[in-house]
């Protein structure tokens, strides 16, 4: 057996074969295996990988292997009979989350699966020998959950890794946010086509900015609602009028539980808080709607620049006093207050709406109800806690159980709640925004009434030239509870896996997979059953594919570029109700732990098409890539100076005065 892998140990040393993975990636260390790669694994009592005095030979080390020695709790990499690289810190691995103690007990059960694994794949006696075989081979590829754990004097000796440096910019809330802003300055596309406006909560400016946003959308939504109630619909109403249904090709009426409606109206009104009129209240001040179109009105004009020369604040924060406007628009919104509105009101209304559709792409996603969604600005899977009291006098959270709320996303339909939780974090002394607003989608597409967004896939092989491949399989994931925006828990709202499974299983409607996950084939399906088979490949994909371009352009040169690196990235989408994919945020290593069959399938595909990508077209350029295909190779830019080219500056200094 030891001359067996001796024999083994010394082909993949002289193919540059040696390869390490830190973190549960069971499919990644069989796979290497299979093409002949040797692993020298990374103890799981220590984290860092890093440079520390001290030598060993290959006898000490066979000798070890073979039964002697003591040390076999340390891992150690000698770099050619120099210093000696070694993982010996007595913490655990760390996973792909903080172990918070928000989250300890949520992931016990997955950690509990993958350490199974990693116990399954560590028994195979002749993968250990080898391993002991190797500690003095520094790693040719390694796979890692985190680059810190790399000291960061071997990291350039490991030719290839599989994560990039200083990803904030695009795989932070906050960065994607900021980056995203300056888009116009890399390519002549309006962000707010695909990315819900978001406004970071730390910077007076940009509270500033969604102050004002928010102001205007309770405007516009007035207007809305206004028009919703002439037409005899009010709030609360189970069906909406045929005009405000989504506008698509037309199709056989799909069966109840499949019609795609627009999101603005509540299926039980009666049972909320919010929408109970018993109480008699005070009419409405008459020139409610006046005020709003006044403002709707100033708004097109700022947007056709006519203000293009002014220097005092925005007219559209001085022209109605707000003060009495926004409690009067809440009772409208969330109380069903009715409207009256007169012929010519009804007319103008229409005009305008129909006037800033045209300049604003996010009209009508952005639905009636004025909500948005308060997230923190460096953090996944929901994780955070809100500060303030905005989960306590939130009325739409009334009587739901604290279980119920997530910590760390908060719905929000009242400007002071988001500004009250502004408050905490404009410290002078901050450098990074805890949290950030970002506009609800209202109107998204529902399956059986019921929310789902989508995990696409894609690799970044390079950032100079910038070269990304789309994968072409992703799946979707899906709430607990049946959408509704007259409840805003986040069983009916977030999508995560990580919150979806502290809910109970109970399923809204017996179509919904009882693990809340579907494949995009599954999707593609169902959209042929409503007559829309076309809409995944002639909308969603193009959609989805352009809106990661655009963030990857952005922020490209933020990002730290390795040459030999490469990262696969996942980004989260939301599909509007017509069909335009929303991006939500891009995720650094997407978790690859399995929550269902798909997951289990599709994941373990797209780490085998990875490799497939980074390491067999090396070698062999026509190999088969999978679901991989090639979405944007930046051209190579030759430089305009050409070899031996004499400059000559000429001028003169100029003395001050």
């Amino acid at each position: 057996r030891l001359r067996k892998a001796r024999l083994r140990v010394e082909n993949a040393i002289k193919e540059k074969k040696i390869f390490a993975v830190q973190g549960p990636y069971p499919v990644i260390r069989r796979l290497l295996r299979a093409r002949g790669w040797v692993e020298r694994k990374l103890p799981r009592n220590g984290r860092q990988l890093k440079q520390q005095p001290g030598d060993q030979s290959k006898r000490q080390l066979e000798a070890r292997a073979s039964g002697g020695g003591d040390e076999q709790g340390k891992a150690v990499l000698s770099p050619r009979g120099g210093t000696q690289p070694s993982l010996g810190t007595a913490e655990p691995l760390q996973h792909p989350w903080p172990r918070d103690k928000e989250n300890k007990g949520q992931r016990e059960d997955e950690d509990t699966k993958e350490d199974m694994e990693q116990c399954n794949e560590d028994s195979d006696d002749i993968h250990n020998l080898m391993s002991f075989l190797v500690q003095d081979q520094v790693p040719n590829f390694l796979w890692t959950i985190h680059l810190s754990s790399i000291d960061q004097e071997l990291l350039p000796r490991i030719e290839m890794v599989n994560r990039y440096p200083r990803l904030s910019a695009l795989c932070t809330k906050e960065g994607l946010c900021q980056s995203l802003q300056n888009l116009p300055w890399f390519e002549q596309v309006d962000f707010n086509t695909f990315f819900p406006r978001c406004y970071r909560l730390g910077l007076m400016d940009e509270q500033e900015a969604f102050t004002e946003d928010f102001l205007l959308t309770a405007a516009r939504s007035l207007l809305k609602l206004a028009l919703q109630k002439v037409r005899d619909r009010p709030v609360g109403t189970e069906q909406p009028p045929e005009s405000d249904k989504v506008s698509a090709p037309k199709a056989p009426i799909p069966q109840e539980g499949s019609v795609l409606r627009p999101q603005g109206w509540c299926r039980s009104p009666v049972s909320h808080p919010m929408l109970s009129t018993a109480e008699p209240r005070s009419p409405l001040y008459p020139q409610l709607v006046e005020e709003a179109l006044e403002v709707c009105e100033q708004h097109l004009g700022i947007l056709g620049h006519q203000d293009i020369d002014r220097k005092t604040p925005s007219p559209c924060r001085t022209c109605i006093d707000w003060d009495r406007f926004l409690p009067e628009y809440y009772r409208v919104a969330h109380e069903g207050t009715r409207l009256v509105l007169g012929r010519e009101q009804q007319e103008r209304c229409q005009y305008l709406l129909q006037r800033l559709e045209e300049k604003l792409p996010q009209l009508s996603m952005e639905g009636n109800l004025n909500i948005w969604i308060v997230k923190p600005s460096a953090k996944s899977r929901g994780r955070g806690k809100a500060g303030g009291s905005m989960g306590h006098t939130h009325p739409h959270r009334e009587g739901i159980p604290p279980s119920l709320c997530c910590p760390g996303i908060v719905c929000a339909t009242r400007l002071e709640e988001v500004l009250e939780l502004a408050q905490n974090c404009t410290s002078p002394p901050a450098r990074v925004c805890e949290w950030v607003v970002q506009k609800y989608v209202e109107r998204p597409l529902t399956i059986f009434n019921t929310k789902f967004d989508i995990r696409q896939w894609f690799l970044v092989t390079d950032w100079k030239p910038l070269t990304v491949w789309f994968y072409r399989d992703c799946y979707l994931r899906f709430c607990s509870w049946p959408f509704s925006l007259c409840h805003l828990e986040p069983a009916r709202h977030l999508c995560n896996v990580s919150i979806q499974k502290r809910y109970k299983t109970s399923q809204p409607d017996s179509r919904v997979p009882p693990d809340k996950i579907w494949s995009n084939k599954q999707f593609q399906a169902h959209l042929a059953q409503l007559g829309q088979a076309n809409a995944w490949q002639q909308v969603m994909v193009p959609g989805m594919k352009a809106a990661i371009l655009n963030a990857l352009r952005c922020t490209r040169d933020q990002v730290g570029s390795r040459k030999g690196s490469f990262e696969l990235f996942g980004a989260d989408f939301l599909i509007g109700e017509d069909f335009q994919p929303w991006l939500l945020e891009i995720n650094s290593c997407p978790t690859m732990s399995p929550s269902s069959a798909v997951t289990r399938r599709l994941c373990a595909n797209v780490q085998r098409d990875t490799l497939r990508l980074v390491l067999d077209r090396k070698d062999n350029p026509t190999c088969s890539i999978g679901a991989f295909e090639l979405l944007y190779r930046e051209a190579p830019v030759s430089s305009c100076l050409t070899v031996g080219l004499k400059l000559m500056v000429t001028g003169r200094s100029l003395k001050k005065p």
